[in-house]
């Protein structure tokens, strides 16, 4: 497994006036692996446009390039895959990217031999066993530890999967559908997924997954709810347009808000989006910003004050610790349900929120389902962030008011962006 980097100690900058600024982050991570995947499983080469280069993609296009698809990654804004006709064994490091040890399971049951999975320790308690399970229902045989439902594992594959109709319960993360939803073109008979238990939770995720495959040119029905229906056939190769990550862009909105600045993110599609766009707009919109997308990009002007929010995310789930900073700086309580599976993340965020912001003086406290917040004045201290990207964002939000919060550790940030530290300070002190 790839040595984890060394902490990176990091006091969030604080705002003295509201933050102005025009930028283009890095593509979607979302985007990135599934176009990747897609690409490995395709008949003919494919090209992957403004790509996210961070840990998760190269850890993916590292897993696809072991089993042995030419996956080029030397261009930071061209990508190229060519996919390979039969995969063969390999040792595959997951890092804590949730997308590859839930897409590459499914991919490795076309592989002729062993296809081993581990990643970072923190990996290990991230829920694997339904997509296990399915494989298993399918005739994958996989080897799991004594617990049966985490990582490390290893996946015997025969060269094909017969493929058929499963079921599932994929409550605790709509990338326990996704993961087979992507392989399923190349089963011999194509693949029904039925979901059964809780609601899926990030279901724009999984529309997002659809939209692919049918971009690559499979027959996906999902018509009926809860149910997943892929013909078997060719994948086509292409080339992939990926958008700006809208999750990784919260945090710089939520600075506009908290600041009563303005924040345009560059390069966001005109004619439509496979991300959420349209909620985030909402939820923005509802603590008191005013969203505009215009031929610029996708912006964002606040006022300095924040309103409470009460609402369900769990189709948002990767905004709540985004949204959890700005709710402790609102003018009003906030609520947010819908967001229990989110304890089996790169940490258990509801705890993590909880722990980090309690020791800034916040009144926050965890739900069966979520958290409630009741804003008071905050001060600085400790923050540690678990290895987890989005713990950082938060409180890099929080800090823009809150002189004196010193992270543990901003390196987790290279998950998803490795740029955001110096993104984040050339926002807050306007210095590019």
């Amino acid at each position: 497994m790839t040595a984890t980097r060394p902490p990176q100690p990091w006091t969030a900058p604080t705002a003295s006036d509201p933050v102005s600024a025009s930028l283009r982050l890095p593509g979607s991570k979302s985007m990135t692996n599934r176009a990747l995947v897609l690409s490995a499983l395709a008949a003919g080469p494919s090209t992957l446009s403004r790509p996210l280069r961070a840990r998760d993609t190269e850890l993916m296009a590292a897993a696809l390039r072991a089993m042995g698809a030419h996956v080029s990654i030397a261009d930071d804004d061209r990508w190229l895959v060519r996919p390979h006709r039969l995969f063969g064994p390999a040792q595959v490091d997951v890092g804590q990217a949730g997308t590859i040890m839930r897409f590459v399971p499914p991919v490795a049951g076309l592989a002729n031999g062993q296809v081993t999975l581990d990643g970072d320790p923190s990996a290990r308690s991230r829920p694997l066993g339904p997509l296990i399970e399915a494989l298993r229902s399918l005739g994958v045989r996989v080897d799991t530890p004594a617990s049966g439902d985490s990582l490390p594992l290893a996946v015997m594959g025969t060269g094909r999967v017969a493929g058929g109709e499963v079921v599932i319960d994929a409550s605790a993360s709509s990338q326990l559908v996704s993961g087979l939803l992507l392989a399923a073109p190349r089963f011999d008979r194509g693949l029904v997924v039925r979901h059964v238990g809780p609601p899926v939770p990030s279901a724009p995720h999984l529309r997002m997954t659809v939209q692919m495959l049918r971009a690559a040119g499979a027959a996906v029905d999902d018509s009926t709810p809860d149910v997943w229906s892929v013909e078997p056939g060719p994948l086509t190769g292409r080339g992939w347009e990926i958008e700006p990550d809208l999750s990784g862009a919260v945090p710089f909105f939520a600075a506009a808000l908290v600041t009563g600045g303005e924040v345009t993110l560059r390069g966001w599609p005109a004619g439509g989006s496979a991300q959420p766009v349209e909620r985030l707009r909402s939820l923005l919109q509802q603590m008191g910003a005013t969203v505009t997308l215009t031929t610029e990009g996708l912006t964002v002007r606040g006022t300095g004050q924040v309103k409470g929010l009460h609402a369900d995310l769990s189709d948002v789930s990767e905004l709540t610790p985004a949204l959890t900073a700005l709710a402790m700086l609102a003018d009003s309580p906030s609520v947010f349900t819908g967001i229990s599976h989110i304890r089996g993340h790169e940490t258990n965020r509801l705890a993590a929120l909880v722990q980090e912001f309690s020791g800034l003086g916040a009144d926050i406290t965890e739900l069966a389902d979520g958290l409630q917040i009741r804003p008071r004045p905050l001060h600085g201290g400790q923050f540690r962030t678990y290895h987890d990207h989005r713990m950082a964002h938060a409180a890099a939000v929080a800090g823009l008011v809150v002189p004196g919060i010193e992270l543990n550790d901003v390196s987790c940030t290279s998950k998803t962006m490795p740029e955001f530290p110096a993104l984040w300070s050339a926002l807050v002190t306007g210095k590019s």
